[in-house]
């Protein structure tokens, strides 16, 4: 977990995906249309392809489905006593559903976006 959002920042989770791309493989990220995400700065690992959504799509982002269900399950209407609280729920409710993989992938499953086998 970071405290801002920005293109260093963002730099990070490129990078934390290309250590886990089979040698010889090549990953697609598909990201939302924040600013940092586009930033002409931002260092791609030679092994990943960043596909931005359309803007103004949010039915295409999975994210926000998981932004949703953490909301609705986890973390709404809570009062914190610190930043260090907060951010101790959130990794918290953020474990609660890794630990759950069918979990998320129904949440963030879209059934019109199949993978291409060849």
């Amino acid at each position: 977990m970071l405290p801002y959002a920005d293109t260093e920042a963002t730099g990070l989770h490129p990078a934390e995906i290309s250590d886990h791309v089979a040698p010889g493989a090549h990953a697609v990220v598909v990201l939302d249309r924040a600013g940092w995400h586009g930033a002409g700065d931002l260092t791609v690992p030679e092994d990943l392809t960043l596909l931005p959504l359309p803007s103004c799509a949010p039915e295409s982002n999975p994210v926000e489905n998981v932004r949703e269900y953490l909301r609705q399950n986890k973390l709404s209407h809570r009062v914190r006593e610190s930043h260090d609280a907060i951010v101790a729920t959130c990794r918290e409710a953020w474990n609660w559903l890794v630990a759950a993989p069918d979990r998320l992938a129904s949440i963030t499953r879209r059934e019109w976006a199949k993978p291409v086998i060849s």
